[in-house]
């Protein structure tokens, strides 16, 4: 944004000997003149309703810890977290891209996330909360009609991470299954229901 830019050249050009910012700190800026980067509250991220939450705070944790000592003078990186013990927050410290791949593809394939599977994800939304809920019900029972094999699992409807945006409510429902097809016949089902409700 245009309002951080002459923030970001003072602290460059080392008029500013501390900078304090959220996650766009981590990302794509090189200052070499930075020893020291502190991460507060590191495993805020992990518990997002997103699968990728694990994925998200271990990228974010090596962009950081990539800001310092990138001159001549050797860095530090100190992580504030309540999780140490967390995969995500132990290879990133140890910056073990390997390791940290290796252990999220067998939590992915316990819990059946992908790549390991197929996932749907329907955001609804909608001005009155009670309706919104009802038609999310609706929409989940639907799709469970719809797997006369039982290859879906469907779960939800949940309440996003933001809730409400713009006056209007949110509800997520995921459908998974290992089969693509019967994933996408699902998809195709719920997007025509969806079309001749609105007519």
């Amino acid at each position: 944004a245009a309002g951080q830019e002459p923030i970001l050249r003072r602290f460059q050009e080392e008029r500013v000997p501390i900078l304090l910012g959220t996650q766009m700190v981590a990302k794509g800026l090189d200052f070499p003149g930075v020893t020291l980067v502190g991460v507060l509250a590191a495993d805020l991220s992990l518990y997002g309703e997103d699968f990728r939450a694990t994925e998200r705070t271990f990228q974010l944790l090596t962009q950081a810890a990539g800001r310092a000592g990138r001159g001549e003078v050797p860095g530090e990186v100190v992580i504030q977290t309540y999780s140490p013990d967390h995969y995500s927050i132990e290879m990133a410290a140890r910056q073990d891209y390997e390791g940290f791949y290796e252990q999220e593809m067998q939590y992915r394939s316990l819990m059946g996330y992908p790549p390991c599977s197929q996932l749907l994800a329907v955001l609804m939304t909608g001005e009155e909360e009670e309706h919104l809920h009802l038609a999310a019900e609706y929409l989940k029972g639907f799709a469970l009609r719809l797997d006369k094999e039982g290859k879906l699992q469907v779960i939800g409807p949940a309440s996003p991470y933001v809730g409400k945006v713009n006056d209007r409510y949110r509800r997520t429902l995921y459908i998974k299954s290992e089969d693509y097809g019967a994933l996408t016949r699902a998809k195709e089902r719920l997007c025509l229901t969806c079309a001749r409700q609105r007519m």
